[in-house]
């Protein structure tokens, strides 16, 4: 009987157990949905992959009765930007209705802004954040210089650098690398290496920024030097496949194949990624220097092509004078389902020209409308040329005649050229006249119409071109020549004088022309 007892008093504890727990479980859900929190949402958030699934947690948020809060709030801009594209209105919303809003809404909004577009927004939502009080911090400020750079916004960039020195934000490093790459964007590449210089402890996107400052200014040698110095820096770890992408146009630029086999090298033993920014940057290396059956091999190891990569590679045959293989490589482009860009019909309509396949290149040019590609003024130039160039010269002048838009230098450039080849000087002085208004100061377009006048005996009429020459101080640019010694390339141009050792090089040359004169009169 005891026993019976004790299990009927187990069973009932058991029960009692069962019934709590179930009860605290069941009141612990509804606890927990009366009450959730910004946090939870967050996860929602982070869960959505498309603007339909956001736009339903916000419905949540603003039942819930977090529409004011400033962390979800922040996080809904940034969600809404991140799958709308470049449509944010709905993140506008989000934060126009926020009735008060701190440092990080107002960053998120700039950021969307400077990351999308319009740039300008993302300036003025700045101008209205300072308006309102809010100080910015080292998160602002490179998201509005991003702006600025895209923008090219060079004055309103300085009064913001004005800004971040005021704060004494200008030695923080993702402010000094912002910097870095708004005055490289609008061309003050001095400007960018003084800030460069500044920076107390860089990083390696501090060296890449000042990198691709250099190359996309065209200062090639400098991007190189700076490329190098990085190398030697302790504090910065080996270069990443963005230095390689940055520096690789410098180095095709000065045709370095030396360069680039280490360059090579270097990607396959890393276990890089030959992805299409580092693929495209080898091809073109590879291309100026010559090695086309590499530049293909490297093609061909590319999975993931884009239109930059099939750019390259039609380059590289139309330029070494493959014209056939490079229409090829575009038929291959448009069969695979990519879409040709304007560089694209550049590239094929310059490597016709060259070969003078004057038929197709005109059928290419007229396949532009058929793939809706804008024909540009450099088009037009590329048609003048290969139709000047083929003796086709009236047909290049109605060319000229039916553009849609007005003919540029390039156009009657192509034209002048043309005129030289087959000695037409009454075209060319045509084409000369309208060059002397759209490019004054090109000493050699002068130069071709007097050398023709002079080859044709009209004497007066060439002293004539050379006196306004002369009269105008239009200078020809100086040829430079180039060569590779173990401490980099030099140049020299006529008469340079910068060599620190000009004198006694000067001193070498004479003596050696004194040695050489006495060799021959023996």
């Amino acid at each position: 009987m005891l026993g019976l007892c004790r299990k009927i008093q187990k069973l009932l504890v058991w029960k009692w157990v069962l019934y709590t727990s179930k009860r605290s479980f069941v009141f612990g859900i509804a606890y927990s949905e009366a009450h959730r929190n910004s946090y939870y949402y967050t996860d929602l958030l982070q869960l959505c992959k498309s603007t339909n699934s956001v736009k339903k947690v916000h419905a949540q948020i603003v039942i819930g009765g977090y529409e004011q809060n400033q962390f979800l709030a922040a996080k809904l801009v940034d969600k809404y930007a991140e799958s709308c594209g470049s449509n944010l209105e709905d993140a506008r919303k989000v934060f126009d209705n926020l009735s008060d809003r701190d440092v990080f809404c107002w960053n998120v909004v700039i950021k969307s802004y400077a990351n999308i577009g319009p740039f300008l927004e993302a300036l003025n939502v700045y101008d209205e954040m300072r308006s309102n009080g809010i100080t910015p911090n080292h998160y602002t400020y490179p998201f509005v210089l991003k702006a600025c750079g895209s923008e090219r916004a060079y004055k309103k960039g300085q009064a913001i650098h004005g800004h971040v020195v005021k704060s004494r934000l200008n030695l923080d490093l993702y402010v000094g690398n912002a910097l870095v790459t708004f005055y490289a964007k609008c061309q003050e590449v001095d400007m960018s290496r003084n800030i460069f210089d500044e920076i107390p402890r860089k990083d390696i996107v501090s060296w890449n920024s000042m990198i691709s400052g250099y190359t996309t200014n065209g200062r090639v040698d400098a991007a190189i030097l700076m490329f190098y110095a990085m190398l030697r820096d302790n504090f910065i770890g080996a270069p990443d496949s963005t230095t390689l992408v940055t520096i690789l146009p410098a180095f095709a630029q000065v045709a370095d194949i030396q360069a680039g086999f280490w360059l090579h090298s270097y990607i396959v033993k890393s276990g890089m990624k030959l992805d299409a920014a580092l693929g495209s940057g080898l091809i073109s290396l590879y291309s100026n220097c010559g090695y086309i059956s590499i530049a293909r091999a490297i093609f061909d190891q590319i999975s993931d092509r884009n239109i930059i990569v099939w750019n390259a590679i039609i380059r590289c045959y139309g330029m070494h004078g493959h014209a056939r293989e490079a229409l090829r490589m575009f038929l291959q482009l448009t069969e695979v389902g990519l879409h040709p860009d304007g560089v694209i019909f550049l590239c094929l309509l310059s490597a016709c020209s060259h070969a003078g396949m004057v038929e197709d290149g005109w059928n290419l040019f007229q396949t532009m409308e058929v793939y809706g590609v804008e024909k540009r003024e450099e088009h037009y130039a590329c048609m003048v040329d290969l139709l000047g160039r083929a003796g086709c010269l009236d047909k290049a002048v109605e060319v000229i005649k039916n553009m849609p838009i007005q003919p540029g230098k390039n156009v009657y450039g192509a034209l002048l050229g043309a005129c030289r080849i087959h000695n037409n000087i009454e075209l060319a002085e045509i084409a000369a006249e309208k060059l002397f208004v759209l490019d004054p100061e090109n000493a050699g377009r002068y130069v071709i119409l007097a050398q023709m006048y002079e080859d044709a005996g009209r004497w007066k009429d060439a002293a004539r071109v050379r006196k306004a020459l002369k009269e105008n101080e239009i200078r020809k640019p100086i040829g430079y020549s180039s060569v590779e010694l173990e401490s980099g390339h030099k140049k020299f141009g006529v008469n340079d004088e910068t060599h620190p050792f000009t004198t006694q090089i000067v001193e070498t040359l004479v003596s050696l022309d004194r040695i050489m004169g006495k060799e021959t009169c023996i």
